[in-house]
């Protein structure tokens, strides 16, 4: 029974697995670990065809707030994403992040964690809770003002960079509407001109359709194009704060260098 807690304790895993492990191994805790830790491996390779949409978006920005760091850990269910191993999990591999900054998803999965790669770790952990786990992406994000926003209970996370420092209370708002309002782009320019063109042809054909004489179609375009700015370019929606107000009259003389947004 002791080495069934010691077990427990080592790998989380329940009290019958601990139990199959220990008897398998002959008693021995080192083979009964790497047991339970091939059956989570075995366990996790299984649910690959399931898909993990739910989790957690963890969010971080440094002291100085001009670094922020967001990674997003999928689970299958939302009831896992509130398991307590599950959000501590999602805790390290942020620290991770900070710490190494590595380059990309694939060098993340390789750094260790507690002694072991963290794509180990996180089949072991599959392996225990018995859904499958994903880490899916990460970012870093800097800035002379950083800022992070987390919304809906982790369902959402966003980082937003200004180039003026001291400004982490701007970035915040402007953070937040990320989050409510889902742009695509800064700011117009960034819109390419085919994804121009093409909404220029949807919008001609549909007044077209309605009827419109063709000497007011190019003029009612213009209008169109300004709204189809205001929704997907940063700077020209409307301020979720104050209606009568666009994002770019809340920045000032200050400059948004990029934003990011995770969604589940």
């Amino acid at each position: 029974m002791e080495n069934i807690k010691k077990l427990r304790e080592m790998t989380g895993a329940g009290m019958v697995d601990c139990k199959k492990a220990l008897d398998e191994a002959g008693g021995d805790l080192e083979k009964a670990v790497e047991i339970l830790r091939k059956k989570g491996i075995a366990k996790a390779a299984k649910r690959t065809d399931r898909e993990a949409s739910e989790g957690l978006v963890a969010v971080r920005v440094s002291a100085e707030a001009t670094e922020g760091y967001m990674v997003e850990v999928n689970s299958e269910t939302d009831f896992v994403a509130r398991n307590e191993k599950f959000q501590e999990f999602a805790e390290q591999v942020l620290n991770l992040i900070v710490e190494k900054q590595p380059e990309n998803l694939e060098a993340l999965l390789a750094l260790e964690l507690n002694g072991n790669k963290v794509q180990e770790v996180l089949d072991q952990l599959s392996g225990v809770i018995g859904e499958k786990l994903a880490i899916s992406r990460f970012t870093v994000l800097k800035g002379a003002s950083v800022a992070a926003y987390s919304h809906l209970g982790g369902r959402i996370g966003v980082l937003v960079a200004l180039d003026e420092p001291e400004k982490s209370d701007l970035a915040l708002d402007v953070a937040m509407q990320v989050a409510a309002a889902n742009p695509k782009y800064i700011s117009s320019d960034e819109v390419s001109a085919e994804e121009l063109t093409k909404e220029k042809e949807i919008a001609r054909e549909i007044l077209i359709k309605e009827g419109k004489p063709e000497e007011m179609v190019e003029k009612i375009l213009t209008g169109k194009m300004s709204k189809y700015y205001s929704e997907v370019c940063l700077v020209e929606q409307e301020y979720i704060k104050d209606d009568k107000k666009k994002v770019k009259d809340i920045l000032g003389d200050s400059v948004v260098l990029g934003f990011v947004r995770f969604s589940l």
